[in-house]
C-alpha cells in the first residue's frame, strides 16, 4: 500500500455518537431552562468540538441571541458533566470499521484517530469500543493549539508517525476533516454518513467518496 499513515475521524466516521452527544445536549438545555432539540438538529452541530456544539446549542433559542463567554463556560461544564455519564452508552461502531481497520493493519498503514472531541472523552469511548488497540497514536480536540479544519491536529499525527503527509491517508465525514486534510498535503477521503454539519458530501474537496473504511481500504490498495 502506497498510504504509510491512515488518519481517521472519530463521531461520524468510525462511530454513531449522536445519540449519546443529543442525551448530554439535552440534558444541559433542559438543565439551563431550554427545550430539548431533535437528534437530526444535534448532528448538525457536532464537528468543531465540544465548546462549539455548546455554543450553537445556546444559540439554538427563539430569539436568536448568541450565549456570553461566561455563558459558555458555565454550559460547557454542564455539557461535560452529563457526556461523562453517557459516553459509549448508546455508541455504536459502523458497518466496515473493523474490517477496514484489519485490512489497514494487515497492510502495514500506521494508523491514528485525529478528532475534534477532547481527550477525556475519547480515550475511555475507544476503549469501551474496542477500538483503541488499533491506533498507535490518538490527537484530540485538546492536543494542538487548533483543532481542525485547521492542518495542525493532522501534521502533529504524521509527526508521532514518522509519516510523510504526502503519504498519508485522512478518512472522515466534513468539511472540517476536507479542509484539513487539503492544507496539510494529503490524500482525503469522505464518508456519507457521519456528521458533516449539513453540508452535501459530494461538495466536499475530497479525492473521492466511500461507503465505508473496508470500501476506503480497498480504495486504497487499489492506488
Amino acid at each position: 500500500m502506497r498510504f504509510s499513515a491512515v488518519l481517521l475521524d472519530l463521531d461520524g466516521t468510525l462511530l454513531d455518537t449522536i445519540p449519546d452527544l443529543t442525551r448530554a445536549s439535552n440534558a444541559m438545555r433542559m438543565e439551563l431552562g431550554m427545550d430539548e432539540l431533535p437528534i437530526s438538529t444535534v448532528a448538525t452541530y457536532v464537528g468543531k468540538g465540544t465548546e462549539n456544539l455548546v455554543k450553537k446549542l445556546l444559540a439554538d433559542n427563539p430569539e436568536g441571541k448568541q450565549p456570553s463567554a461566561d455563558e459558555t463556560t458555565r454550559a460547557l461544564r454542564i455539557f461535560h458533566h452529563h457526556y461523562h455519564r453517557v459516553n459509549g452508552d448508546e455508541a455504536t461502531v459502523y458497518p466496515g470499521v473493523i474490517e477496514g481497520l484489519d485490512a489497514f493493519s494487515d497492510a502495514g498503514s500506521a494508523l491514528a484517530v485525529v478528532t475534534n472531541k477532547p481527550t477525556e472523552f475519547t480515550l475511555p469511548l475507544l476503549e469501551r469500543m474496542g477500538l483503541a488497540s488499533y491506533f498507535s497514536q490518538v490527537v484530540c480536540g485538546d492536543t494542538c493549539a487548533r483543532k481542525k479544519p485547521d492542518p495542525m491536529p493532522f501534521l502533529h499525527a504524521c509527526e508521532l508517525l514518522g509519516a510523510e503527509p504526502a503519504e498519508s491517508l485522512a478518512i472522515g465525514d466534513s468539511i472540517n476533516d476536507a479542509l484539513a486534510a487539503r492544507a496539510a498535503n494529503m490524500t482525503v477521503l469522505a464518508l456519507p454518513y457521519g456528521y458533516n454539519e449539513g453540508m452535501d458530501v459530494r461538495n466536499l474537496p475530497v479525492d473521492d467518496i466511500v461507503m465505508s473504511i473496508a470500501e476506503a481500504a480497498q480504495w486504497a490498495a487499489d492506488r
